[in-house]
């Protein structure tokens, strides 16, 4: 808890300065990694010959990028403080800084506008060897009223210290980009989730819809739509049927969903003449960076098959297992989910798990071993596991949970995201080119890592296409 106060514009005078010195701890630079966009900063310092074993020291560290944080930070908290709006930064940035540097962050205010109450801050960061890591200026609105907060709470941080997403992006280094089709880009998010993901070289976008909508939608945004092809159709659902259709026809390799309901996409995904449909079961897989778990998670299906029967769980679980492989889990652990840990022939899903056992067992599901039933907290617990007295190559370690149904495993994944602080990502398999259902509520990481599982599916077919006879 700290107590806050600001500075009015009024009683800001030109020359001002404010100068901090810390020094940064393990915690702090994981978090200033993230918000640069380098969660894969962490890693095992291997030393040389004659240094100590690399067990015994790990090395943090990451590029002065993730500082303009701290800038911000004191801009928010200390100059002006509390009701400081930051407009526009021009910031560069130089080195990278370690577990125990100091860094001393400057700001100086060199010019004050009555017009609409802004000033020009200059700021600055050198660390303890003098090195200047960072230079430029903020342009903030400074308060016209006072603020203070008697005592304000910092939100709890979640820190990963192993970030599976980070390991999935890195796996689509040096991979081709999946031409993707986005149906109907027609809000901001859906517009820059795309352009994110163009940006770190995961799909080559292919716009379907109404044109002069998306053009002025990117004119707002900033977005160069120069190198990217649009399709234009009138309405949503004509977005919808012509992007199928361009899946059909192999001119596209993935699907991603604008701003349009799932409902009205799906249906031409899975209609029968005209649609994706393949000899699979069409299904969806959402993918767990639970930081409280050592290992992805994939929940299945939390989103497609409302109430699955036997048959589609057989689909459903071999999609999980093949998405697995390809996220490189050779042998994946999947847990059938249930209440109970033990076959009772009142409740459905114990009878279901016991039949896909002996079906693995018969090589009818392969790729991965089975087990079930299995209560949640025997499936992810090894301890919760050994006080059940559970003998399971899969209890505690899943590294694949089926689901009785949709309902349980949407609220098990917004469970781990909302209260846990999972990173998720899904996709949608078994059709005939992979397909993300994106949603208003996801974040840019989100946004990124579905972008990521793309790419990964679509040059596995890619794979399977050259190798079909």
């Amino acid at each position: 808890m700290e107590s806050l106060h600001n500075t009015t514009f009024d009683e800001l005078s030109t020359g001002a300065t404010l100068s901090v010195t810390r020094t940064l701890s393990a915690a702090e630079i994981d978090a200033l990694g993230m918000v640069a966009g380098e969660p894969e900063a962490l890693h095992l310092d291997r030393g040389g010959p004659g240094q100590p074993a690399p067990h015994a020291t790990l090395a943090r560290s990451v590029s002065a990028t993730g500082l303009n944080a701290l800038v911000s930070g004191l801009i928010n908290r200390q100059l002006p403080g509390p009701g400081s709006r930051i407009v526009a930064q021009d910031l560069h940035y130089q080195g990278r800084v370690a577990v125990g540097d100091s860094v001393t962050v400057n700001l100086t205010l060199r010019k004050k506008s009555a017009t609409d109450s802004s000033i020009r801050l200059d700021c600055s960061i050198v660390n303890q060897l003098g090195e200047t890591l960072l230079t430029g200026s903020s342009r903030v609105i400074a308060p016209t009223q006072r603020i203070a907060y008697g005592e304000f709470a910092t939100p709890e941080v979640i820190i990963r210290h192993t970030d599976a997403f980070a390991q999935v992006l890195g796996r689509c280094q040096g991979l081709p980009p999946a031409t993707c089709a986005v149906v109907h880009p027609c809000d901001r998010d859906a517009l820059l989730g795309a352009a994110a993901a163009q940006q770190r070289g995961l799909i080559t976008p292919v716009l379907v819809g109404p044109e002069a909508r998306i053009r002025a939608l990117a004119a707002a945004e900033g977005i160069d739509l120069a190198p990217w092809r649009i399709v234009n159709v009138d309405n949503s659902h004509a977005a919808a049927a012509c992007a199928v259709a361009m899946a059909r026809a192999g001119e596209v390799e993935a699907l991603m969903k604008g701003s349009l309901h799932t409902d009205e996409l799906m249906a031409e995904v899975v209609n029968a003449s005209t649609g994706l449909r393949t000899g699979q079961r069409i299904s969806h897989v959402f993918v767990m960076d639970v930081p409280a778990y050592p290992r992805l998670l994939l929940i299945t299906d939390a989103a497609i098959c409302i109430a699955p029967t036997l048959e589609d769980k057989v689909g459903i679980v071999q999609n999980a297992i093949n998405l697995a492989h390809i996220l490189g889990v050779d042998l994946p652990k999947v847990a059938i989910l249930s209440a109970v840990e033990t076959i009772n022939p009142k409740i459905a899903s114990t009878l279901d798990a016991a039949a896909l056992c002996k079906m693995a067992d018969r090589g009818q599901i392969t790729g991965g071993i089975l087990d079930g039933p299995l209560a949640f907290d025997n499936a992810i617990s090894l301890d919760a596991a050994r006080t059940k007295h559970i003998v399971s190559a899969v209890a505690g370690q899943a590294d694949i949970l089926l689901v009785p149904g949709l309902e349980a495993g949407n609220m098990l994944a917004k469970q781990l995201q909302y209260l846990a602080g999972a990173d998720s990502a899904g996709i949608v398999l078994g059709a005939r080119v992979p397909i993300v259902l994106t949603s208003r509520a996801d974040s840019v990481r989100t946004r990124l890592s579905s972008a990521a599982l793309v790419a990964l599916v679509a040059q596995a077919q890619r794979g399977t296409r050259r190798t079909a006879p």
